[in-house]
């Protein structure tokens, strides 16, 4: 949008600055041609004026032109690097949510699974430890019973 408002404004000042020099041509013509039909030496001093004066302002025009197209060549740089500084800052910042996500996620990815790793080895000991106590009762269960026995045969 910006681009285009840009080249819009240049090439109207462009146009406008062609008329004027085209019109100050004419101008410069029709007293060229005055003056020599005149043919005096006062109307050639007034020529000689409006010549330099005709210059002058072609000259200032060109300047102006030039200013002008600089001001919006600056303009158009200055929204380039606003756009640019933009999109780096939006790219960075993604960036950091997308790590930070990243990283949350691992966290509670490794958090979960140690908890279960937790979980297995707490279940594998408390099976382990109620077989041992099963064992244990069952293997005093029959020497009481083998010493019972033992001694009402004896």
């Amino acid at each position: 949008m910006v681009i285009v408002v840009v080249v819009v404004v240049v090439v109207v000042v462009v146009i406008v600055v062609v008329v004027v020099l085209v019109v100050v041509v004419v101008v410069v013509v029709v007293v060229a041609v005055v003056v020599a039909a005149l043919d005096t030496v006062v109307e050639v001093e007034v020529v000689v004026v409006v010549v330099a004066v005709v210059v002058l302002v072609e000259v200032v025009l060109e300047v102006v032109v030039v200013v002008v197209v600089l001001v919006i060549v600056v303009e158009v740089v200055v929204v380039v690097v606003v756009v640019v500084v933009v999109v780096v800052v939006v790219v960075v910042v993604v960036v950091v949510i997308l790590v930070v996500v990243v990283v949350v996620v691992v966290v509670v990815v490794v958090v979960v699974v140690v908890v279960e790793v937790v979980v297995v080895v707490v279940v594998v000991v408390v099976v382990v430890v109620v077989v041992v106590v099963v064992v244990e009762v069952v293997v005093v269960v029959v020497v009481v019973v083998v010493v019972l026995v033992v001694v009402v045969v004896v």
